[in-house]
């Protein structure tokens, strides 16, 4: 699957034995983002504000003093269920006098985030990678046409008595035809490394 973030903001209202829960759901870069949403929507008045955010390797959960792993990691899995990265899930909940015991929370709380990511409208997330190329300066031409064709942005650009260096980003689907385009143009003259990939909104 792929790695997706939201369009846009989301939510989802439900009522379980007289208990509403609320999912908002909101795309969020940095953790620093997450957390302002969290702060942002969060309702003072109500009984608990669960939340889990997924930023590529980076995840926290709170259950908001719910049973331990019943509101925070049910809305993690939901998240990590559902494809989605860069994404917070905000699950509220307003108690309605009956229980529903670890399994009715998990259920309750877990169900509503995905069923609101499930209706959120999806955007996918590019994967990005970097390369560095160095190249005689004769096929300056050749390589800033072959970028321009392949979507690839410059980062940097040095110059020595060798030639040309340049670090340039691009989206990680287009690197092998780049690759082959360099190749041809050039007679093979452009040395390539990756430094890094990364994921991008």
């Amino acid at each position: 699957m792929t790695a997706a973030t939201l369009a846009a903001r989301a939510s989802l209202s439900i009522e379980v034995k007289h208990s509403r829960f609320l999912a908002l759901a909101a795309p969020a870069t940095t953790p620093e983002a997450a957390l302002a949403f969290i702060a942002e929507v969060g309702d003072p008045a109500a009984t608990h504000n669960c939340w889990a955010y997924r930023i590529g390797a980076q995840y926290r959960f709170n259950d908001d003093g719910e049973p331990a792993s019943t509101a925070g990691r049910p809305i993690l899995a939901a998240i990590d269920g559902q494809g989605y990265d860069q994404v917070v899930v905000v699950v509220t909940r307003w108690y309605g006098g009956i229980k529903l015991g670890a399994g009715g929370l998990v259920r309750a709380y877990g169900g509503s985030a995905a069923e609101c990511l499930r209706c959120a409208e999806r955007r996918e997330l590019l994967r990005y990678s970097e390369l560095e190329l160095a190249f005689p300066f004769e096929d300056t031409g050749a390589v800033h046409a072959a970028l321009s064709a392949h979507g690839a942005e410059k980062d940097q650009e040095r110059y020595s008595a060798e030639g040309v260096r340049l670090l340039v980003r691009l989206p990680e689907s287009q690197v092998d035809a780049l690759k082959a385009q360099l190749r041809d143009a050039t007679r093979n003259r452009v040395r390539l490394d990756e430094p890094g990939r990364t994921p991008s909104p």
